[in-house]
């Protein structure tokens, strides 16, 4: 490819990008009310023409270099479509993908058709409508509660994991030597004493009850989309942000609460966690019933939840409380 063809493709490239930078600008401006509403199904197929204009571009470099012509074509094919899909959706990102033609470049091209690809289909499972973003993340709270709680299961007392050491010694002893330091880092969370243990099985039925009342939070909420005048309103929609977001709070706290059952147990920070998941959840409630969405299993759900907490909270005092003991056996009184 000679110098005046390459300074020509670089020229029109420059143009494609201005004309799509253009486009992004229009973004920053209110549409305006006299244009008609494009379907979300048409920025899907707008999203596949571009995906399948991007594996020609890729074709074109699997052989020899192509003609000037060819590119130019194939130039103005995908930036008009690229270009029509940014003008019907703000959920795409542009790739620049200018260089000059080497070897490196055309090893780059099929690494960019990819991302193309990727882009596109991440477009389709982009949720519809804001209901179904804030659904999917609750879930996804959920989901995560429930991966924690799997993990928590897992903890043993110090006496069940000397059974099992003492059925396993040797088969430890030839792990030891080939791994070296490790094999202890399996051992961490079987360790727990008798008063440890008993925190650890009562958070765990805070971590299981908690996840009920997730449940029966998604499904309360599904129920209220059934009514078509709550579907999609403002004050609906800020509803569901403000639950969403209790709902991602009482998943940090969950986090927070299963990392601090490992011994030594943080006991102040066990106590915070459930203190702030009981506050989360009477603002949840709060909500929902402003939305005349809470139901009776709902409520349910929330009260054994409440029951759970206040049984943890009890064993923490009493764990405070002979943690006492000894400190004040080593008090010496002296004599005034």
């Amino acid at each position: 490819m000679g110098k005046g063809a390459r300074e020509r493709l670089s020229r029109l490239l420059n143009e494609h990008l201005n004309t799509v930078h253009e486009t992004f600008q229009l973004w920053d401006q209110t549409p305006a009310s006299s244009l008609d509403k494009v379907s979300w199904n048409d920025v899907i197929k707008l999203g596949e023409q571009v995906s399948k204009q991007a594996t020609m571009v890729g074709m074109l470099w699997t052989g020899e270099a192509p003609e000037t012509k060819v590119l130019e074509e194939n130039m103005a094919s995908y930036f008009n479509l690229l270009q029509g899909f940014l003008l019907h959706s703000h959920a795409s990102t542009l790739l620049d993908c200018h260089e000059s033609h080497s070897k490196d470049q055309k090893l780059s091209i099929p690494q960019l058709v990819g991302a193309v690809w990727d882009a596109c289909s991440a477009l389709k499972k982009t949720p519809t409508t804001n209901v179904t973003a804030i659904g999917r993340a609750m879930t996804q709270v959920a989901v995560s509660m429930k991966d924690v709680l799997r993990e928590m299961k897992e903890l043993k007392p110090a006496s069940e994991r000397a059974d099992e050491a003492s059925d396993e010694a040797s088969i430890q002893a030839e792990s030891q030597a080939d791994d070296g330091d490790d094999s202890s880092e399996g051992d961490l969370g079987n360790d727990l004493s008798p008063e440890e243990m008993k925190i650890a099985k009562l958070a765990i039925g805070v971590m299981s009850e908690a996840l009920v009342v997730m449940k029966e939070l998604i499904r309360s909420i599904t129920g209220l989309l059934k009514h078509e005048s709550l579907d999609n309103s403002v004050n609906f929609l800020n509803s569901l942000e403000r639950l969403l977001k209790l709902c991602q709070g009482i998943g940090v706290q969950m986090d927070e609460l299963g990392a601090c059952l490992y011994p030594p147990q943080e006991l102040p920070t066990i106590k915070a966690a459930s203190e702030k998941i009981c506050s989360n959840l009477d603002e949840m409630k709060v909500e929902l019933d402003n939305l005349d969405g809470s139901s009776e299993a709902f409520v349910q759900a929330c009260s054994v939840l409440r029951k759970s907490m206040r049984q943890l909270e009890s064993q923490l005092g009493y764990s405070d409380a002979t943690d006492l003991v000894p400190a004040l056996e080593n008090l010496t009184v002296g004599n005034q």
